[in-house]
């Protein structure tokens, strides 16, 4: 929109101008006399693209209603316990999972708009390497998950059908083009381009606390994302709800991006929850301890609705409320982000959300014209649709096993980089041990990782590439490849082992010390492979 022509190009065009007072927002242009031409432009296209109505809609609702809830505790009867599943029933689940996934009836949608600016990085949150002697991302880690669930529900059919597994991303404008970059670099992980969508979450302008837009500085308002629960309103204004439906998607599977252990596109769970029949479910752990900083799922009101209480919302008398029954928290049941939603259901609470318009209240530091001053952040969060579902399945999962977030920097105590990886390498060594092996040595040094597609997929063509690269002159079958790969993979054999056995092959000086290097550092398993298969024989 330009100016008015003239003299009147002093003063703010009128129709905003008055469109803005009718809604107590005028401040928005108090410094329009100090604008330069340019400035005025950006002004007013920042204003312009306000839907007015609709944010003072919320800002009125949200504003209004800010009532402490009244919750009650889920009881262990209404959650799927570890200890009431049969192996009959876990068997059962698995295969109704896996069907409905290689029916093409499954989607993954991850909550992916922050950035990882509490991990000191400017990178989003999915980008990050936690540290593992893969190097690889939280975004890479999900994707091979994916691809793996993908080659299961391919294996179940009958017919040869490949699998794809649609994959939304959710991005905010702060982290969009990073994103889309970051994938593009990386071929998608192995995953289709046309089966990885992005869509951005919205934004909401930062209020003061009588609910007048703030201003970062004369020409622009303070904007910030509207919460992983932005995810409904996008949804919709991004049409992949429409996209879903034309590909035949049944069942959402939404989870977070900074949770390390994250079970993507879970057959068990699916599968529980398709005989459940309810219209929503989410995976549930037991509080770790009082004061354990995670939302807890609760009822509102006495035989009321299912919803989560933050753990900003329970009072020090929740927190520590024992039920006098098992002498354990009352309050127990975690929220950790991992959910399945009907896409029926999500159609019906996009519209509902919309409708009341009631979003959490997020009192920041804002960075305003006037320097960092308080004020409001408007979020909305992934499980504020929970109380609007008719049934709900509540399903218990190990910490240790499906939940290592994010959140803090390294050097943290908790949910760090260091913590999160520790966990998924206890976890993978357990599975070693599980299947019979053993580990030489459990110091943080010899940490193992499984890479999970690498021995399935690349092994044909390493074992072609490593015997031409090495020139191998003596005869080696593809079983004993294979073996050493596996070893390597599962971290069965000591760096120093590898070390001490490099000059028995005669490797140059220089192929030792880039070989050792690798196999210390862990940078890229492409040496390490190629220097196993020649020292051991």
């Amino acid at each position: 929109m330009g100016l008015e022509n003239g003299d009147d190009s002093v003063i703010p065009p009128q129709d905003l101008l008055e469109r803005f007072k009718d809604y107590g927002q005028e401040q928005t242009l108090a410094y329009w006399h100090d604008l330069t031409p340019e400035e005025r432009d950006v002004l007013i296209q920042d204003l312009e693209s306000v839907d007015l109505p609709r944010v003072s809609r919320i800002v009125r609702k949200s504003l209004r209603k800010q009532d402490k809830p009244n919750c009650q505790p889920i009881l262990d009867s209404e959650v799927a316990t570890l200890d009431t599943r049969t192996q009959d029933e876990r068997g059962r689940w698995w295969g109704m999972g896996l069907r409905a996934i290689s029916e093409g009836k499954l989607a993954v949608l991850l909550l992916s708009g922050g950035q990882g600016t509490r991990l000191g990085s400017k990178d989003p949150k999915g980008c990050f390497n936690i540290g593992l002697p893969s190097g690889k991302s939280l975004f890479q880690l999900q994707a091979e998950r994916i691809l793996r669930v993908q080659k299961l529900a391919s294996q179940s059919t009958t017919n040869g059908k490949v699998v794809k597994v649609p994959w939304y991303i959710m991005t905010s404008p702060f982290t969009d083009s990073a994103t889309k970059k970051f994938f593009q670099n990386r071929k998608y992980f192995g995953l289709e381009q046309d089966q990885v969508m992005f869509f951005q979450q919205g934004t909401l302008p930062c209020i003061s606390k009588d609910g007048r837009f703030i201003m970062s500085n004369p020409y622009k308002m303070a904007m910030a994302p509207d919460g992983n629960g932005g995810v409904y309103a996008a949804l919709k204004s991004s049409r992949c709800l429409e996209d879903m439906a034309r590909r035949g998607i049944k069942y959402v599977d939404v989870y977070s991006v900074d949770n390390t252990l994250v079970r993507v596109a879970d057959p068990l769970f699916l599968g529980y929850w398709i005989d459940q029949g309810t219209s929503c479910a989410a995976k549930v752990i037991k509080k770790a301890y009082p004061q354990e900083r995670v939302g807890v799922f609760v009822h509102h009101g006495k035989g009321g609705p299912v919803g989560v209480a933050e753990y900003t919302e329970l009072g020090a008398d929740l927190q520590f409320a024992i039920n006098q029954e098992t002498g354990r928290l009352a309050y127990k049941w975690s929220n950790v982000c991992m959910h399945m939603f009907s896409l029926d259901f999500l159609h019906t609470v996009v519209e509902e959300l919309e409708k009341d318009s009631i979003y959490h209240l997020a009192e920041k530091k804002i960075q305003s014209v006037d320097g960092v001053i308080d004020g409001i952040k408007l979020e909305q969060f992934i499980f504020d649709s929970i109380p609007y579902a008719p049934s709900i399945s509540l399903f218990e999962v190990i910490r240790e096993e499906e939940f290592a977030p994010v959140k803090n920097a390294s050097g943290a105590t908790t949910d760090s980089p260091d913590t999160a990886r520790a966990l998924l390498q206890r976890l993978h060594m357990g599975w070693v041990v599980s299947a019979g092996g053993s580990i030489a040595n459990t110091g943080t040094a010899y940490a193992s990782e499984i890479v999970p597609r690498l021995f399935e997929e690349r092994v044909p063509r390493l074992f072609e590439e490593i015997v031409m690269t090495f020139g191998i002159n003596k005869p080696v079958s593809y079983t004993f490849f294979a073996d050493k790969l596996l070893k390597l993979l599962l971290g069965f054999v000591p760096h120093i082992f590898v070390k001490k056995r490099a000059s028995k092959y005669h490797l140059s000086s220089h192929m030792q010390a880039k070989a050792w290097k690798t196999c210390a550092e862990g940078e890229l398993f492409m040496h390490q492979l190629k220097f196993m298969l020649k020292v051991e024989g």
